[in-house]
């Protein structure tokens, strides 16, 4: 496949939000000083995807919660490396990475119309653990956490 996934620094932030503002289903522009502050406050797990030296895949987690659980905030796969294994690449890398720093689950949050993102939480392990109705159901906010014990 010639894709590989690494751990990346800051210094690689630029091409992780290259990704996120290339993914059709975010519906709002990331820049990279946004992305780095919010990372610069606590630990953070970042993963680059890339293939023949280009990113094509990016996850961005970080300890939001200061309760043992690290948060997947963002991420992505351009849509040309879809169905090619890169998200659960990114997903097995992000749990070995998450207990090598010692989190104990892995939290997330998506819309209820990203049913692509809820069949790959749940398969993976991740168990619905909050919901917040929006007036619009799509719109309204599925939790999701795994166990990393």
């Amino acid at each position: 496949m010639g894709i590989h996934v690494r751990k990346a620094g800051i210094a690689d932030l630029s091409k992780a939000v290259y990704v996120l503002n290339h993914i059709p289903e975010f519906d709002s522009l990331f820049y990279t000083k946004q992305v780095q502050a919010k990372l610069e406050k606590s630990e953070f797990i970042l993963l680059l995807a890339e293939f023949a030296g280009k990113p094509v895949a990016c996850k961005i987690a970080y300890n939001r919660y200061y309760d043992g659980s690290v948060y997947s905030w963002l991420g992505g796969v351009l849509p040309p490396f879809r169905r090619q294994g890169v998200a659960e690449m990114l997903h097995e890398n992000l749990v070995r990475e998450a207990k090598r720093q010692f989190f104990q689950s892995i939290r997330l949050k998506t819309r209820n119309q990203h049913n692509a993102l809820l069949i790959f939480a749940l398969k993976r392990g991740f168990h619905i653990s909050g919901f917040t109705p929006c007036e619009n159901y799509i719109d309204s906010r599925i939790e999701l956490s795994m166990n990393l014990k």
